[in-house]
């Protein structure tokens, strides 16, 4: 028996297959169906909980809390926040500043330029349901215009994100990659760092010291990461990778030796096939990495601790904790067919991330699902 598991960084509603496909050919009805599918896959792989870190509004999680659809607790974050020609510029190469664009209109993501912009998307943010603010601090590797190493949003832009935040008595999440950016971010107040590549034990103390949480996608060290067609196909986006790479070799070994809390994520951007197939091996390298006990605390308690941190008043659900089995937690139950701490498989894993076979709707090793005392999944009789 095991607690629900709790994915601390997805993307619903993003499916790809590149981010200019995404800005110029996709409307929002394509944006709902997948995110839809992306749900109900989620919750059939044993996720009860998913906090969304960018691309999703309120609506998704109406839907699955009128049971229109399945699928699991959802916390999401609203647009992206982001500067101009950081991760979370998504127009068009063509486009001058400040231009709608397909992302902003449908508030998947929204370029700031100065703290009253800051004020205005963060606020209208939580207007659309968010659950907490996403900050676009770092740049990315397979994006179009932000080296890796980008220091984007001014402290006073950061520190406008965490006021408004604290207003509704809500976090900040930042994208951050550098030592640089993630101390800033942890000085400007932001409680969770997602990637976080470049950790070392000088920033474990201070995220210690402060309560904050890591999440990071493992995916990040696979061996295979140059080989990846989104990756080798492109010199740009090839270069990031390698200089990423020989940058972040530390973070398996700092995290051992300095360890925080840190929350599983996946961080998947495409088909709900594809991310099914990344999600199990994101479990697998999580067990290869860490062993199985702590990949277990990872994918469930410490979970529930980051969804947590949304308050009392922007968290929609406050009766019960997630992440645990005790006494007035919510009814989010797995019974798995095996012992994880000594065969991890159990847990759906999988061996492979690009050329895997497709996997299977439900690991066959999870045979009952249950969220809030409903059951989505039983194969014990």
């Amino acid at each position: 028996m095991s607690p629900g598991f709790v994915e601390n960084h997805a993307h619903l509603m993003l499916m790809g297959p590149t981010l200019p496909a995404m800005e110029a050919n996709t409307t929002w009805e394509d944006f709902a169906i997948h995110g839809a599918r992306m749900a109900e896959m989620y919750l059939m792989q044993g996720f009860t909980t998913v906090r969304d870190a960018g691309g999703a509004n309120g609506g998704l999680r109406r839907a699955i809390e009128a049971g229109q659809i399945d699928g699991p607790r959802f916390f999401p974050s609203g647009a992206f926040i982001g500067t101009r020609g950081g991760h979370a510029d998504f127009a068009n190469f063509t486009a001058p500043p400040g231009s709608e664009t397909n992302m902003s209109r449908l508030n998947l993501a929204q370029e700031v330029s100065g703290v009253d912009d800051v004020y205005k998307f963060a606020r209208n943010n939580f207007r659309m349901g968010a659950t907490q603010l996403k900050f676009m601090q770092s740049g990315g590797v397979v994006s179009a215009f932000d080296p890796w190493q980008l220091l984007a949003g001014s402290p006073e832009e950061i520190r406008a994100a965490v006021q408004v935040a604290n207003e509704y008595g809500s976090y900040v999440m930042a994208h951050s990659y550098r030592k640089e950016a993630i101390l800033s971010a942890l000085d400007a107040g932001v409680m969770s760092i997602e990637h976080g590549f470049s950790f070392d034990c000088d920033i474990a103390q201070v995220m210690n010291e402060k309560g904050a949480y890591i999440t990071t996608n493992l995916t990040a060290f696979d061996p295979g990461l140059l080989d990846i067609p989104a990756v080798a196909n492109v010199p740009s986006s090839l270069a990031k990778a390698k200089s990423a790479s020989a940058t972040f070799a530390g973070y398996i070994d700092n995290m051992k030796e300095c360890p925080v809390k840190r929350g599983f994520q996946t961080d998947c951007v495409g088909s709900v096939e594809a991310c099914n197939i990344q999600i199990a091996y994101e479990k697998h390298l999580n067990n290869e990495f860490f062993g199985p006990y702590q990949s277990m605390v990872t994918l469930t308690s410490i979970g529930g601790e980051i969804v947590a941190l949304s308050g009392d008043f922007m968290n929609p659900y406050t009766d019960g904790k997630l992440g645990v089995i005790e006494e007035g937690a919510y009814a989010d139950i797995l019974l798995i067919d095996g012992n994880p701490l000594e065969d991890f498989s159990v847990v759906g894993t999988g061996d492979q991330w690009f050329g895997a076979d497709p996997r299977p709707e439900s690991p066959e090793t999870i045979r009952l699902i249950m969220k809030d005392g409903v059951i989505y999944k039983n194969t014990l009789d």
